[in-house]
């Protein structure tokens, strides 16, 4: 029986444990990345660990995130997080010079490799043939600390391509339509691989947009082969010498398959307020538009601006429609000012902004009020853009730009025009200006600069006898963490200041949840199905262990927030019978008793002294993760 790629690539990292479906395995991880909204929380448990160097082949501390410093709060972040990567022989990627997925492919990606990232948009990496996982924070930090990484295998979804897309249909449409057909919860649990005869029609930054799009499917990664195309992509960049081919066997066997003709698809949009909301362009139809963004590390790729350069070309922006294009990395925007793309994206009126996550993290570029906004980037949910009643449309950046000229939402088949051939692989000169190298540095001769905006982050107690709390919140299905913790603006500058944050967790479900946390000591929370999808952020764990929440209740769990769950100690219990979730209300006092005993056995019955019930749970815990819950969190047991 044959090999897929995703567990030929996972054999080779193998460190403890045995490589099937459901096992807990150790890996060895290659390399790292972490973003400073999440960052200056990964290098306070970094520092907490007590560790001299890192472990891995290289990590890298990426600026993209909070770059709008409009006071001292994100400034000080990145001198902290410049000063622990110095200290501690990580690479330091300076605001301006990109986005850490973008980056990270151009010059550092390489196939065979694991890279595991702070963000949940790590598997980026998938499209040059990584096994590329985003974590959550702490996993992050022990990850550098000691090279490993563990998880429970994932089964292996195969997406078999056939065909060749037609004019006007992009890679965008891909992974739209493999989000119709599977839904944001149909990956959980598993990997996506790519094969088929239709990836040689695929450029790695194609398979970047499809792989980085994968989380939204709520998988563990997305990886496609590392072939001749993948060759001529690392040899634009300089890197020929870290071309490895590697597919999987020809007789591999998948848990499941999908096919995709990709001559069959058309132009696509997600709309409002899910990424698998999705319908062709053609049914939605000419709907009004207010603004265009085009970017993310979605869609900020060389090949994606120069089809917008050259759809933009000698026309002009709609009057009534504001275009903001923010390019994927400091090498991008120096090529497009050099071929003279980016003056023909200025001449047709064009906002051209930082290379940096900017309006795709509600960092800036909020659209007014009730507007509809078509963006190319991965996620529209409600309230994400910074305007709550906005419409965000999830869009190909070739769709974008006909929009934009037109003032409506527009199948770019119907304009009759053909687009030219873009190459993709240019030649690229290696530019390490934006990147601080530590080399030289030692832990003992390099100091930590902390302003007064940092605080500590919160630490659990090990798990009492009994997990006593009174319902603070029951939410309904497919909460975010952006419902969670809120990450725009106002809130991105504090993220290294829980005791701030606390005060706006689940603001826009329940303003009045930090209150009622308080005035009950904590809790536990009553969640539906997937809760927990989006972001990687651990700050949606962190913030409500500040409040002193114990237990999450659900129907079912995104895989990164479980995790970050379990790495703050904050039991995540399934409903055995999903219909027990009716039966909880709002202020009732659950109990967990014998607690330790409970969770170490397969299932727990959670006592309601408030009506008298009793609910049968799941913890799916693995003996690490137990061990972790007993401790109060993964520091605390690796302390101990």
């Amino acid at each position: 029986m044959g090999k897929t790629l995703a567990y030929k690539i996972l054999e080779n990292h193998l460190m403890e444990g045995s490589l099937k479906a459901g096992n807990e395995v150790t890996i060895k991880i290659d390399q790292t990345l972490t973003q400073d909204s999440t960052g200056t929380m990964v290098y306070l448990q970094l520092e907490a660990m007590e560790v001299d160097r890192i472990q891995t082949e290289l990590s890298v501390a990426y600026i993209d995130h909070n770059t709008l410093q409009t006071g001292f709060e994100n400034a000080d972040d990145h001198a902290f997080i410049k000063s622990v990567a110095k200290r501690h022989g990580v690479l330091f990627s300076k605001p301006g010079n990109g986005i850490c997925h973008q980056l990270q492919l151009e010059n550092f990606g390489i196939p065979g490799k694991t890279l595991l990232g702070s963000d949940s948009h790590t598997p980026t990496g998938g499209g040059i043939g990584m096994i590329a996982i985003g974590a959550g924070g702490l996993d992050v930090a022990v990850a550098m600390a000691k090279g490993t990484y563990s998880l429970t295998v994932p089964k292996v979804i195969n997406v078999h391509l056939t065909g060749e897309l037609k004019p006007w249909v992009s890679a965008k449409d891909v992974i739209l339509y493999v989000l119709q057909q599977l839904t944001v919860k149909g990956g959980v649990g598993k990997i996506v691989e790519y094969t088929g005869e239709g990836v040689k029609n695929l450029t790695v930054p194609d398979r970047a947009t499809i792989t980085n799009m994968g989380a939204e499917l709520g998988a563990t990664t997305s990886v496609f082969p590392s072939d001749e195309n993948t060759r001529k992509f690392l040899a634009s960049q300089g890197r020929e010498k870290d071309f490895v081919p590697m597919e999987a066997d020809k007789d591999a066997v998948y848990d499941e398959i999908l096919e995709v003709n990709l001559s069959e698809l058309v132009p696509l949009a997600a709309k409002p307020h899910s990424p698998d909301n999705v319908d062709s362009v053609e049914n939605i139809g000419r709907i009004k538009i207010d603004q265009v963004a085009i970017g993310s590390c979605t869609n900020s790729s060389y090949t994606d601006l120069m089809k917008v350069a050259a759809i933009l070309k000698g026309k002009k922006v709609n009057e009534n429609v504001s275009l903001v294009i923010s390019p994927g990395s400091s090498k991008i925007l120096s090529r497009l000012a050099k071929n003279g793309a980016l003056t023909d994206i200025i001449n047709a009126g064009a906002r051209v902004i930082e290379n940096a996550c900017g309006p795709c993290i509600g960092m800036g570029q909020s659209p007014k009020s009730g507007a509809v906004s078509l963006r190319t980037f991965n996620r529209n949910f409600k309230g994400r853009s910074g305007t709550k009643d906005a419409e965000v449309y999830l869009v190909s950046p070739e769709t974008a730009a006909v929009s934009a000229i037109n003032g409506y939402l527009t199948d770019g088949r119907e304009s009759g025009e053909v687009l030219p051939v873009i190459n993709p692989y240019e030649d690229f000169q290696f530019n390490d200006s934006f990147f601080v190298y530590p080399a030289g540095a030692d832990k003992n001769s390099t100091g930590v600069e902390m302003g007064p905006n940092i605080k500590p982050f919160p630490r659990n107690i090990a798990l009492p006898a009994e997990v006593r709390g009174n319902v603070v919140l029951k939410a309904g299905n497919n909460i975010t963490t952006d419902d969670i913790m809120p990450s725009d603006s106002r809130l991105l500058p504090y993220r290294s200041n829980i005791p701030h944050l606390s005060n706006y967790c689940f603001e826009l479900i329940d303003s009045e949840f930090p209150a009622r946390c308080r005035a009950n000591n904590g809790g536990i929370i009553i969640g539906g199905e997937n809760y927990g999808q989006g972001s990687s952020r651990e700050h949606a764990a962190l913030v409500p262990l500040y409040l002193g929440i114990k237990i999450v209740l659900a129907k079912s769990f995104a895989r990164i927030h479980r995790s970050n769950l379990i790495n703050s100690g904050i039991i995540p219990l399934v409903f055995a019978d999903a219909s027990d979730y009716e039966k909880v209300s709002l202020g009732d006092e659950l109990v967990l008793e014998n607690a330790a005993g409970q969770i170490n056995g397969d299932k727990v019955i959670i006592k309601n002294l408030t009506t008298g019930e009793s609910y049968e749970a799941l913890h799916n815990l693995q003996d690490l993760e137990k061990k972790m819950i007993m401790a109060g969190g993964k520091i605390n047991m690796m302390k101990a």
